[in-house]
């Protein structure tokens, strides 16, 4: 008979960064301990819940008695079990009484083979063992792998001295309508819980689960508590929308998911600020009110703050005047302080505070951000001159772009580095470009993230990633596993998706050595372009596969290295395409046999040289008519590809099927006759050369 399992455990108010995963552990740590000691069916449902106070889960189908089982236990060896006249030996009759059937003799057990010895066997039914002793050590080894943030220790009410991470004060454990007396950190399991702290009076909080089905409706109606984390969150947004109407919320889902960590009856109310905070940028306020306050900030249409904001509430009132009141005065204190370091910030521009940044170290191997940020400045000029900007400006912004990081409001707020520097350089009466440069040369920040829209901010952005990439790998620091400290990876990936994206004609090897002159100055600096490159290219094959290119496809074009990026997607989709022609197949299978020969016949090659192909040579049919092919196809390849036609450069290749085919049929490559072995070698060459313009196709045929 199966029948809904219940467990919760009611403690103190758990850490709401930390609940998500402590509810998802306990609740998963239950189902694998019941799972592997068979108490779950097959299609058994588990539910897990989390409220500020109670981990628990509902698990269906669970038994009550474990299965009987067959088992097949391996006795001794028969070498061992048997002495000379066939009789049982004392190890036999020891290890018998050691598996608990003393009584038994030879002839109760099985003689089989056991690789190359021989070895009795005994099987028998053990029988199905009781839930509660199963569910028992399910329990406590599910608790002691809890992810627990901090360990608490705090004393019990009988003086025992116990270790959780909050003070527990009440354990359910419920078998349908029936009561396991389990026992867990000094409590002993029963079937009443307690309802919401505030929402139910003081002597009617407890609250009785009648059975495992009825758990979290009892609790909501009985004890105003919704006992499901998901159901918390959706009801939250759900309110949310409503109260704001017109006006959009801003609800990260991290904010979200703490918000509903915090309370077991949400509701949401409106509160009001000054309008004279509205004069502060509104990233400072937003930022405030979501990270100290945990309060949700509205915008209107146009994403401009409003002077009202949303607070989620643990207590549900028809007169809330009080709470409203309360976190109006809360909140303002918090206003006061961005405005006062907004306007104090001012005070001092952005180029004034550039010799703070000589006080900063960056690394103690690489000097002071002053030091970097000089760095940065040379490499942005360079690439906005190659992209067509502004030399002057790039460097300027460069310069300016760290300066904030000695401001009061990004010592206050981290987060908003780079985004008061634009606020602060528009002050300064800087160019708008170099404004922007402040906030756009952090992007991309993170998958999917906007790229810089200017042409300065680019430059910067892409000399601020390439200094970090080549000045932190130079120091042994590149990222090893799961560990990347500076952020590597993801610098790689802004670089490449700005040259991809952009279309930037920039040299991949141009740009990293251009990086690693900067350093030259730096005592014991090793040049780590090539493994950058290698790195970055790594990374570029992630990003070609997440835009729906296959690996062959991808190696087609990242194998030759590609030192520019700007037409790589184009080159791509060309090879895509060709790679649906029913030529496609041949005509790789062949490029990878030209490529093996070539490869293992380099130095007659060389001997040849430049010379080319001599008509005069050509005996064969088959390779007299690949050459025509090939001087046939050869400028209209030519045209295509300079065009930058690379779908057309690669279909006109799918005319040399046949004269291709027929060759390696008909003709023998390597002849005795070296002149005429190198004339072949050399018409191969040629071929390979043409295939291989926009892509290895060779590689199609992996």
């Amino acid at each position: 008979m199966t029948q809904t399992l219940l467990i919760e455990l009611l403690t103190e108010e758990l850490p709401p960064k930390a609940l998500a995963k402590l509810g998802k552990a306990f609740a998963d740590g239950i189902v694998n301990g019941l799972k592997s000691r068979d108490f779950l069916e097959a299609d058994s449902v588990a539910t897990a819940y989390a409220t500020p106070r109670r981990l628990a889960v509902s698990i269906t189908k669970v038994r009550a008695v474990s299965p009987d089982k067959s088992i097949r236990e391996k006795v001794l060896p028969v070498s061992v079990a048997l002495d000379a006249n066939g009789n049982g030996t004392p190890p036999l009759a020891k290890k018998l009484a050691a598996l608990g059937f003393p009584d038994l003799t030879v002839a109760d057990l099985e003689r089989a083979q056991d690789g190359k010895a021989e070895s009795f066997f005994y099987t028998y039914t053990a029988a199905g063992s009781a839930l509660q002793g199963g569910l028992q050590a399910a329990l406590e080894d599910s608790v002691s792998k809890l992810p627990i943030p901090k360990v608490m220790s705090y004393q019990r009410p009988d003086g025992a001295t116990v270790q959780f991470v909050r003070p527990a004060h009440a354990l359910v454990a419920l078998h349908g309508a029936t009561v396991l007396p389990l026992t867990l950190l000094g409590l002993t399991a029963a079937n009443v819980t307690e309802g919401h702290r505030f929402l139910t009076a003081p002597g009617k909080r407890a609250v009785t689960i009648a059975s495992a089905d009825v758990y979290a409706a009892t609790l909501k109606a009985d004890g105003k508590v919704l006992a499901s984390v998901e159901e918390r969150k959706e009801q939250i947004r759900t309110e949310l929308l409503a109260k704001a109407g017109a006006d959009k919320v801003l609800m990260p889902e991290a904010l979200l998911d703490e918000v509903s960590a915090l309370v077991e009856w949400p509701v949401v109310y409106e509160c009001n600020f000054e309008e004279e905070f509205l004069a502060v940028p509104q990233e400072c306020l937003i930022l405030t009110m979501q990270t100290n306050q945990k309060y949700f900030a509205l915008t209107d249409t146009n994403g401009k703050l409003r002077s009202r904001f949303l607070i989620v509430s643990n207590i549900a009132t028809d007169t809330p005047n009080a709470i409203i009141d309360g976190n109006e005065r809360v909140v303002r204190p918090r206003l006061s302080d961005a405005k006062f370091f907004f306007e104090q910030d001012k005070k001092k521009t952005l180029e004034s505070r550039l010799p703070l940044l000589d006080k900063i170290v960056y690394h103690n191997k690489l000097g002071t951000q002053g030091a970097r940020g000089e760095r940065v400045a040379a490499l942005a000029g360079f690439i906005a001159t190659a992209i067509g900007g502004d030399a002057t400006l790039a460097q300027r912004a460069a310069k300016l772009s760290k300066a904030d990081l000695v401001t009061e409001m990004v010592g206050e707020f981290p987060e908003l580095q780079g985004i008061m520097g634009t606020y602060y350089a528009r002050n300064d009466g800087e160019p708008e470009d170099v404004a922007l440069a402040a906030s756009e040369h952090y992007q991309p920040r993170f998958a999917g993230d906007a790229l810089p829209t200017t042409v300065t901010g680019t430059a910067v952005a892409l000399a601020d990633k390439l200094e970090t990439l080549v000045g932190i790998w130079a120091i042994g620091l590149a990222p090893t596993g799961d560990k990347d400290p500076f952020a590597l990876r993801r610098h790689a990936l802004g670089v490449l998706r700005m040259l991809i994206e952009k279309r930037l004609s920039l040299s991949i090897s141009s740009l990293l050595s251009q990086a690693a002159q900067l350093f030259q100055s730096v005592p014991g600096f090793k040049d780590p372009s090539a493994d950058v490159a290698t790195f970055m290219y790594d990374r570029l094959r992630g990003i070609l596969r997440e835009r729906g290119f296959s690996v062959n496809e991808i190696e087609a074009v990242v194998a030759q290295n590609p030192d520019r990026l700007d037409d790589i997607v184009q080159r791509l989709e060309a090879v895509q395409a060709f790679a649906a022609l029913p030529e496609s197949a041949s005509l790789a299978a062949a490029n990878k046999r030209i490529t093996n020969i070539l490869k293992k016949n380099e130095d007659a090659l060389a001997a040849v040289g430049e010379q080319g192909v001599n008509v005069s040579l050509l005996q064969d049919t088959a390779e007299k008519n690949l050459n025509t092919a090939v001087v046939r196809v050869l400028p209209e390849i030519d045209a295509a590809f300079n065009s930058g036609d690379f779908a057309g450069t690669l279909k006109t290749l799918a005319q040399l099927k046949e004269e291709v085919d027929a060759f390696f049929n008909d003709v023998m490559v390597m002849a005795e006759d070296v002149a005429l072995r190198n004339n072949r070698l050399a018409l191969l060459s040629s071929l390979h050369g043409m295939m291989n313009r926009v892509a290895d196709i060779s590689k199609l045929a992996a």
